[in-house]
């Protein structure tokens, strides 16, 4: 069975005449772009032709760069040092914002337009567009002048992203020394970190430990990295007139504050819950004094849950099965074309993605995976990405990018169809594994997301007033772990690090990248209980929902499924779903 992905759908290598060609292609087109741009802008005869042009135009540069950088970002993701792709890296940014100018000229153009509305209703093509369209009058509000466009997007390339890329390396590269069978070795940390898993508490401890003293040695950059990239996130907010990234971010998402302030109500309210639920998990390992952080996924029960790989898809594909045989043919038809990387190795990210390569048609999935159940929730969460690239496919590719907090949706759906499935199968003592780690699974997207979400917002908030001292960041980070999880964890055995290698916070174009992954949580467990319900007739429903989420606010892809996100008692309605798991988790467990 192939481990490693394959990526000669999109190029055979970096020698090869197609990734050459495509890269003078991307000059040629961009050079036509900007002359376009110049010779368009000049007066507003024929509207309709020009906006035509504009999403011609624009969909043909999109392809052909997202192409080009997810070959680039690919191989980089699995090969950090990898010198011919970080060469590329760097062309390729520098090439995106040749175009920045262009594009800030003919969004305010079209902001000027004075009967939009009815232009678009002209065009079959512009129909086909129109929230694209009315979403780019909407944000040009808070665009610069054409000349500061393309200065922030110049700086950025020695800026947020070189500070990302030194983080990006760092990490891949640190390796952590343990002790294993009497011996001292070196592991890369994604190892190490799968070592939270195992089945023997003292190894457990042991990774914790071992993980804990390894961030010193860069610790440093790190910090540099996050305060880099934090500070110019502020900078840029205030020149486009933005109150707080987290506006900008909730913006950028279609997403109001009515509704995550309704998400955020019912996520403190649930926080007891939780609380109980980790203070029972201590009780069962042998602790008084809360949970240690390092035995957060320990097994509570003495249930064999190791899925080799291949075990571990067709456990996935059975399950999928259940539900729909598209999403089933999906998941089958990734693991056969080799678009998974399976195993972790030097080098290679920590964590997890999906990337839909909408431009072929395709997905690749990066998994470290360990043998563990968790490892199979986690291929089954990233195919759930893929399956809604999948859904997207017939769509057009600038109708095809769909906002954070709906990204994670169809990836927890998927999660929690397999960990249902999985349960009704298992006998006791596999039951009790399976429900615990669907509320460990939970305690991560609500307790912990929440204590990400507190930690931003406490580094933006100081990072106005000046970078922070890797001590200031790591009692952020304290603080806001004791915060959400109160009495739940042991306060002498917390995680002052957690900012180091999760990807999230290196993002200068996604901050905030934490609420989303709650929202996506409850939002499929609603899902999740209309599909009982309305059993097999939703599925068709439900792809239907996955393929408008790239042309509609939030609020309007919910709403097609009957579901009022502005209203707290749909949040605490999926919330109590996982409060129910929880009593009969201690139950199960006594």
């Amino acid at each position: 069975m192939e481990l490693n992905w394959n990526l000669d759908a999109l190029y055979k290598s970096f020698e090869c005449d197609e990734f050459k060609n495509d890269l003078k292609k991307l000059d040629e087109v961009i050079n036509d772009i900007n002359l376009w741009a110049d010779s368009t802008v000049k007066d507003h005869e024929n509207e309709v032709n020009k906006l035509e042009e504009y999403i011609n135009k624009f969909s043909r540069f999109v392809e052909l760069i997202e192409r080009l950088y997810s070959y680039v970002s690919l191989n980089l993701s699995t090969d950090t040092k990898n010198a011919t792709a970080l060469k590329y890296s760097d062309i390729l940014n520098q090439k995106n914002t040749l175009t920045v100018g262009a594009s800030t000229k003919i969004e305010k153009w079209i902001s000027e337009i004075a009967d939009l509305n009815d232009k678009i209703e002209k065009s079959e093509l512009l129909k086909e567009h129109k929230f694209l369209l009315q979403e780019v009058v909407e944000k040009s509000q808070y665009l610069l002048s054409e000349k500061e466009e393309a200065i922030i997007s110049k700086m950025q390339n020695t800026g947020s992203n070189a500070w990302s890329k030194l983080k990006n390396n760092l990490i891949s590269t640190l390796k952590v020394d343990i002790e294993q069978d009497g011996e001292m070795k070196q592991l890369p940390l994604t190892v190490v970190l799968n070592m939270a898993y195992d089945k023997n508490g003292e190894v457990r401890k042991k990774a914790y430990e071992a993980e804990i003293a390894a961030y010193p040695k860069v610790e440093e950059g790190v910090a540099a990295a996050l305060n880099g990239i934090k500070g110019e996130v502020l900078t840029v907010c205030e020149l486009r007139g933005y109150k707080s990234p987290l506006e900008m971010t909730l913006k950028g998402s279609r997403m109001d504050e009515e509704s995550l302030e309704a998400m955020l109500t019912a996520m403190k309210e649930s926080l007891p819950a939780f609380r109980k639920y980790l203070r029972r998990k201590a009780e069962i390992l042998g602790y008084n004094n809360g949970l240690p952080f390092y035995e957060m996924y320990a097994p509570v029960c003495e249930a064999d849950m190791k899925f080799t790989y291949e075990e571990g898809t067709k456990f996935v594909e059975k399950n999928f099965r259940t539900f729909s045989d598209n999403l089933a043919d999906f998941a089958k038809k990734a693991v056969e074309n080799s678009w998974i990387d399976v195993k972790p190795k030097e080098g290679k990210v920590g964590g997890a993605f999906c990337s839909n390569l909408h431009m072929i048609g395709e997905s690749r999935f990066l998994l470290n995976y360990g043998d563990a159940f968790s490892d199979v929730v986690t291929m089954a969460h990233e195919l759930g990405h893929g399956f809604h690239g999948e859904c997207l496919k017939n769509e057009a590719i600038l109708n095809s990018d769909y906002p954070m907090p709906i990204a994670e949706t169809a990836s927890t759906f998927c999660e929690t169809i397999i960990k249902k499935a999985a349960i009704k199968e298992a006998g006791k003592e596999e039951a009790l594994a399976i429900l615990e780690t669907e509320i460990s699974d939970c305690n991560q997207v609500i307790v912990d997301i929440y204590s990400r979400f507190l930690f931003e917002k406490s580094i933006f908030e100081k990072r106005r007033e000046s970078a922070l001292t890797v001590e200031e960041i790591k009692e952020c980070m304290l603080n806001a772990q004791k915060e959400a999880y109160g009495d739940g964890l042991d306060p002498n055995f917390l995680h002052p690090y957690m900012w180091t290698w999760k990807p999230h916070y290196y993002y200068a174009s996604s901050n905030f990248y934490n609420f989303p992954y709650a929202f996506g949580l409850l939002f499929a467990k609603g899902l999740y209980a209309e599909y009982l319900k309305r059993g097999k007739e939703f599925t068709k429903a439900y792809e239907n929902l996955l393929s408008i989420t790239g042309k509609n606010k939030i609020a309007d892809v919910t709403k097609v499924m009957g579901i009022d996100i502005h209203d707290v008692n749909f949040w605490r309605g999926s919330l109590k779903t996982v409060e129910e798991d929880i009593e009969r988790f201690i139950e199960l467990s006594k």
